[in-house]
Order: C-alpha cells, then structure tokens, then sequence
C-alpha cells in the first residue's frame, strides 16, 4: 500500500512538474502568441475582466494534458509495481485537483474545454498505467 501512495504521490508531482515546466517553454517559445495569451488570461482571473481565449491554444493544452497524464500514470504505475489502483487514485487525484482549476477559470474559458479537459484526466492516467508492464 506504502508504493501505491508514493506512485501516487510522485505521479502527481511529475504531472505538475511537466505541465508548469512545458507551459513556462511554451511561454518562451513564442512569448508574443503563447505568452500573451496566458498572461492575458491570468490577468482576466486576477481583475475580472472579459477574456476570449484562442482555441488553438485550448487544443494544445488538451494534447499536452493527455501526454502528460499518460507519462504521469506509467510513471506512478512504476513507482508503485502496480498499474491499476495507482493509476486510478492517481486519476482521481489529477480529477479532484483539475475540477478545482476548471472551477477557478469556468467563465473564462468555453464549457466544450473545461468538459474535455476533465473526462481525459483518469482514462489517460490508466492508459499511462497499462503501457507499464506489471511483469
């Protein structure tokens, strides 16, 4: 059970690690499309003002959230010698803690984003899980 928490743990660590970290070299990569748009968005939240989101840019945070959730899952499944309770309470973990942000940012962002962005988190863990042989 001990493995299965640390899996967990460290999985979700490795997930926030992974989508700061490729959001901060996006931001670097192009600062005048990428950057903006998140500081524009970030502005939006902290004063409450109007934001219109560029779908594009939803998109690649979907892409990247289902790569990252996929990494995040086979990594916990490693770390826990399992690949199917780590996977899953990492899932739901990763759910918990996305409904959360989603919540935060609901009236800024489309609903068609929010809804895919949630439902992809716990089966892109488990298939991150399932690619990790318990053999």
């Amino acid at each position: 059970m001990g493995r299965i928490i640390l899996g967990v743990i460290a999985g979700f660590i490795l997930w926030s690690i992974l989508w700061i970290g490729s959001d901060q070299l996006l931001m670097a990569v192009w600062p005048e499309w990428y950057g903006e748009h998140q500081i524009m968005f970030q502005f939006a939240m902290n004063e409450n003002k109007p934001f219109v989101p560029d779908s594009t840019i939803l998109l690649m945070h979907i892409i990247r959230s289902i790569i990252i959730s996929i990494i995040a899952g086979f990594f916990a499944a490693l770390i826990a010698k399992e690949n199917s309770r780590s996977t899953l309470a990492l899932g739901i973990l990763l759910l918990a803690f996305g409904t959360t942000v989603q919540i935060m940012a609901w009236n800024y962002l489309p609903i068609w984003y929010h809804l895919i962005f949630l439902v992809l988190l716990v089966p892109m863990t488990i298939l991150g899980g399932k690619l990790k042989s318990t053999t």
